[in-house]
């Protein structure tokens, strides 16, 4: 039997029977929800729980939950159990499971136990929830975090160096406040050069002049002839950009910490040069404190190499006795990211 609604459709006399109403939730739901015996026997598995780790129901119900677990935490598994054997619950605890295909995933599990009619535990139930992307998205904020810290910090140091170095020039009070701060008004837009991909538009890629871009990121140690910059045009697309800027200024901060940039005599060279399908870009340090090896192995070296690659660059190094020569290769079809 069935009653017409006043808009004339039909509505059913019954409501649906609210299992049917769970099993639509649980069949549709992206998470993974499986049930075991607390023997730790697989006895249901939805759908979401296929997608995340790749095994169908049929290949699944009936084996131990262990076929999920890597072997450095097979010991969760026993603790798990005695926490639903005892009545309890486990919440949003986050841990590694391994997919059929043998690579792992980062999940977030919540356990709790099945009771019979009685009231007996019997079971357990699991929702396990892929947070992937969340790690990752963790990672990289931890490692941009990390950025912006060393960044600030060779900020700081590169600021200090523009004001000794022009207070060597033993210039009038006002000379010296102008041109300190026509230094770090250079030194700021160069800073916001290698911080603008950060926000830009994924969808936009206006192209620039790789000399360009480089001439900006090194003005704040353009001092006469001091810093000298040539050679090719080239275009640079704006993803490129940020990687090009940031190792730019990577490498200046070192010069203006330990090399060439430190004194005030020191001079430093740029060439650009298309080659076939690559550009080159050399980097010639002369008259500098004279040091032999790299000065800083640490984060901002880590920083320099991550770029390098990033570009599908190479990067070598060679201390002449005249100064550092860096010789930088990037392929052209990369750069005009």
């Amino acid at each position: 039997m069935a009653q017409a609604d006043r808009t004339g459709g039909v509505l059913p006399l019954h409501n649906p029977d609210p299992r049917d109403w769970l099993s639509a939730i649980v069949e549709g739901s992206d998470d993974a929800i499986i049930s075991k015996d607390l023997s730790g026997r697989i006895q249901t598995w939805n759908p979401g729980a296929s997608r995340i780790f790749g095994y169908t129901a049929s290949e699944v119900i009936g084996k131990p939950i262990t076929i999920l677990i890597p072997e450095e935490r097979l010991d969760e598994e026993p603790r798990i159990l005695a926490k639903i054997r005892s009545g309890e619950r486990v919440d949003h605890f986050e841990t590694v499971r391994r997919r059929k295909d043998g690579s792992f995933v980062d999940i977030s599990l919540t356990i709790s136990p099945i009771r019979d009619a009685a009231g007996t535990i019997v079971g357990a139930s699991k929702i396990a929830r892929d947070i992937s992307e969340r790690r990752l998205a963790e990672q990289n904020q931890r490692l941009l975090i990390r950025e912006m810290q060393h960044r600030v910090k060779n900020l700081f140091a590169v600021a200090t160096s523009i004001v000794t170095l022009t207070a060597r020039q033993n210039l009038a009070a006002e000379a010296l406040a102008s041109t300190i701060r026509d230094r770090l008004s250079a030194l700021a837009r160069a800073h916001e050069l290698t911080t603008s991909g950060w926000s830009a538009d994924e969808n936009e890629n206006a192209c620039g002049d790789l000399l360009a871009l480089i001439e900006t990121v090194l003005a704040p140690y353009s001092d006469g002839n001091r810093v000298r910059i040539g050679g090719d045009h080239v275009a640079v697309g704006s993803h490129a950009t940020t990687n090009i800027a940031l190792l730019i200024y990577e490498l200046a901060t070192n010069a203006a910490k330990y090399g060439a940039l430190s004194v005030a005599k020191g001079q430093l060279t740029i060439g650009l040069h298309v080659e076939g399908d690559n550009v080159r870009i050399d980097w010639a340090e002369a008259g500098g404190p004279g040091l032999h090896g790299e000065k800083a192995s640490g984060f901002g070296s880590q920083l320099a190499n991550k770029l390098t690659s990033a570009l599908g660059a190479t990067l070598t190094r060679d201390w002449r006795p005249t100064g550092l020569v860096i010789t930088i290769e990037i392929p052209l079809a990369r750069l005009k990211t």
